[in-house]
């Protein structure tokens, strides 16, 4: 952002220290109010989306990182910012500009994994292997690259493998509900399903609203013979079900009812192949 003008350099400036203190509202009006005066300048328009993303306003934000890379902006930053956001709506423009922004900054680690995860979700896990095994050279204590390398990992059928990256993630944001779902179902893939209700349990734990995790982790607990843990999930999931999650419910609790090994064919059959799936194609 050096190279951004004067008076658009300090509009950044001010828009960061509100987003450093989680003020997205006022993040997105100040640089609403910049971009009156410099409507084109990509800085102004990709953190603009920034802020509204973080606010749920996904539509909108997709329309303002458009706009970004169509001024051809050349700061790799941008490009990899603006080009992650516009892959969550499957636009063919998130390739060159991740591409361009890999290219450009090839030391840079946000480079190298947004395009990797970017490769991976296409299915290019080679080349996806190959960016984000450069990033976690570049970022080895950064917790969101050891993640993108156990999302391709798993998605290549290397689960033995991602593990470990998932693990290491975890070890590095123990707080991160997310990537401890991520592993507790690559656990359930190796068969590791002691393993794999502590860690579903605890990721679920940290998303409590997370209906699905909440249910992976009674199903796993009850399989590998914690029933009373499963039971106290169940629980959770039933608190926050509604519609269809509510039959999903039903059903979980009647394969725990019925023990160890149904719940067991329950989980590996029908529960957490597709979450699993579902987790690992979701975009960071």
């Amino acid at each position: 952002m050096s190279e951004a003008p004067d008076p658009v350099e300090a509009a950044l400036q001010r828009a960061l220290a509100l987003g450093e203190d989680a003020d997205w509202r006022g993040m997105a009006d100040h640089l609403e109010s910049a971009l009156e005066d410099h409507p084109d300048d990509p800085y102004l328009l990709c953190w603009l989306g920034v802020a509204e993303r973080e606010m749920g306003l996904d539509t909108v934000a997709y329309e303002h990182f458009k706009r970004c890379l169509g001024q051809q902006p050349e700061d790799p930053h941008v490009l990899a910012t603006a080009g992650n956001a516009v892959a969550a709506f499957d636009d063919p423009d998130a390739e060159s500009a991740l591409r361009a922004a890999a290219m450009m900054a090839p030391r840079l680690p946000l480079a190298r994994w947004m395009y990797g995860a970017y490769l991976a979700r296409e299915g290019m896990l080679e080349e996806a292997l190959e960016e984000l095994r450069s990033a976690a050279e570049l970022a080895p204590d950064e917790p969101v690259v050891s993640v993108e390398l156990g999302v391709a990992l798993a998605l290549d059928g290397d689960t033995d493998q991602a593990v470990e990256a998932f693990d290491r993630a975890a070890r590095l944001d123990p707080d991160d509900g997310w990537v401890r779902v991520l592993l507790g179902l690559a656990l359930v893939e190796e068969d590791r399903l002691e393993e794999a209700a502590r860690e579903l349990s605890e990721g679920a734990r940290r998303r409590p609203e997370d209906v699905e995790a909440q249910l992976l982790a009674a199903v796993t607990s009850a399989a590998s013979g914690h029933v009373e843990l499963g039971y106290e999930m169940l629980e959770r999931a039933r608190q926050r079900s509604e519609g269809l999650d509510e039959r999903l419910v039903a059903e979980a609790e009647e394969k725990i009812g019925a023990g160890a090994e149904a719940a067991g064919a329950f989980l590996r059959e029908t529960l957490a192949p597709g979450a699993f799936r579902e987790r690992l194609m979701t975009r960071p």
